[in-house]
């Protein structure tokens, strides 16, 4: 279940809903089983710098380290849906996702060419037709 790991600045009820970028770290996205990545500063540098939070599995281990870009409000009124990335191994990709989180997003800024690159389906659930 995701917890809430840095406070986006804004008080409920005092604005808009932000875009959040939700970072899987659980069996394999966050560990040792995915090498030559620093984790923790890939996690604190989000967290640092756009609103986020942390997930268990989300069940797309093959495509550890998963983050997910849920739109703002004013992505979900323009019909956008959350984004599935994977394989965000590198710095590179943290800082192209940071930089598309601070320009609004899903529904709001494009997705820039170099993300849809890491651009993966999200599971498919029980549920799901």
């Amino acid at each position: 279940m995701p917890t809430d790991e840095a406070p986006d600045g804004a008080v409920a009820g005092s604005g808009p809903v932000p875009c959040r970028v939700v970072v899987c770290r659980d069996c394999c996205c966050g560990s040792p089983k995915v090498t030559g990545v620093d984790h923790a500063a890939q996690t604190a540098r989000l967290r640092a710098e756009v609103p986020m939070r942390v997930s268990d599995c989300l069940d797309v281990c093959e495509q550890a380290n998963v983050i997910v870009v849920q739109p703002s409000a004013a992505g979900r009124a323009a019909g956008a849906r959350p984004v599935w990335l994977g394989l965000v191994n590198d710095t590179d990709a943290t800082d192209d996702i940071v930089a598309w989180v601070r320009a609004g997003g899903p529904g709001v800024a494009p997705l820039p060419e170099i993300l849809g690159l890491y651009a993966i389906k999200p599971p498919r659930r029980p549920t799901d037709s």
